[in-house]
């Protein structure tokens, strides 16, 4: 179904417009005419900047930010700054005729001072993973890559596919995810993150709260009595004081089970193709049986731990 689904969206995303302008629609509904396709992207989101490498599209980005860190090559692009106040003196030198944005992420202000300056702008918002996998459609459409996206597509749903098959049958830990430590940040039932858990066979203990990515009290959270706690790691130092705060709680079933765990937070936060890199660890980290079997999370035959 999803592989029918994806071709019919390129086919839609690539019909020509009826004038001599280069038609595209964004993921915010926004459709954009330009003289040609694009051919000097400037992109203000890691995961699009991770997706045109993963496509081979990598030749068309001529600017990234100081976040854009995957594939490690992504490092040798110019950098334009941040995502929240990217130079706008810098991306006008890059001559960029399309910079790829994101309302989680970039600030309403650089799209204004963009489309004040008459530098059009592609807006991305997946919110799901289904929306992930719609992006790297659209971003084959946009640079001319649609084969290659649509086979990365058909790659990444088979091992999403085969991750659920295999914990299915499994019993389902309750499970307290950590984004951030301090303040205390976790996934509501509306965030990405809260998704790819429960796809990796995990009982969400804060799937309650209806914003999608809440702060909560250090109590509120123990009081939840996790089976086991992932801790998303953001730098090596930061991960290890992150452990050192939850180790004390030798109460928590989580803790007096050994079941405290660090992950990469750059594979379950960042909506592009290592996100199912990020949905097998998780499965591995909540049901350590499925480690045993390499073959069991990849229908290909190759051991899919990174």
């Amino acid at each position: 179904m999803l592989r029918r689904l994806t071709a019919a969206l390129l086919a839609v995303l690539a019909l020509p417009s009826c004038g001599l302008a280069w038609s595209v629609t964004d993921q915010g509904g926004r459709t954009l005419s330009l003289a040609a396709p694009p051919r000097r992207i400037v992109s203000l989101v890691p995961s699009v900047t991770e997706t045109l490498y993963a496509i081979g599209a990598q030749d068309l980005l001529v600017g990234v930010t100081d976040f854009c860190d995957y594939p490690p090559a992504a490092r040798s692009k110019p950098s334009v700054g941040g995502m929240l106040a990217p130079s706008l003196e810098t991306i006008v030198a890059l001559k960029p005729d399309l910079v790829v944005v994101t309302t989680a992420g970039n600030r309403e202000e650089t799209f204004v001072q963009l489309e004040r300056l008459r530098i059009p702008i592609y807006v991305v918002n997946p919110a799901r993973v289904v929306d992930v996998l719609d992006l790297i459609a659209r971003l084959g459409v946009v640079t001319g890559h649609e084969s290659a996206a649509s086979r990365l597509i058909a790659s990444l749903d088979t091992r999403i596919k085969a991750v659920t098959a295999r914990v299915r049958p499994l019993g389902r830990p309750r499970v307290l995810y950590v984004l951030w430590p301090d303040p205390l940040i976790v996934p509501g039932r509306g965030a990405l993150v809260a998704e790819l858990l429960a796809l990796a066979g995990a009982d969400l203990v804060t799937a309650d709260l209806a914003e999608a990515y809440p702060r909560m009290s250090l109590e509120a959270a123990i009081a939840r009595a996790p089976d086991v706690i992932i801790l998303a790691s953001h730098g090596s130092e930061q991960g290890r004081l992150a452990r050192d705060k939850w180790e004390r709680f030798s109460q928590l079933p989580a803790v007096k089970a050994g079941r405290l765990h660090t992950t990469d937070g750059s594979l379950l936060h960042r909506y592009g193709p290592r996100m199912v890199d990020g949905l097998e660890r998780l499965a591995r980290l909540l049901h350590p049986e499925v480690g045993s079997d390499p073959n069991s999370l990849n229908s290909s035959g190759r051991a899919a731990h990174r």
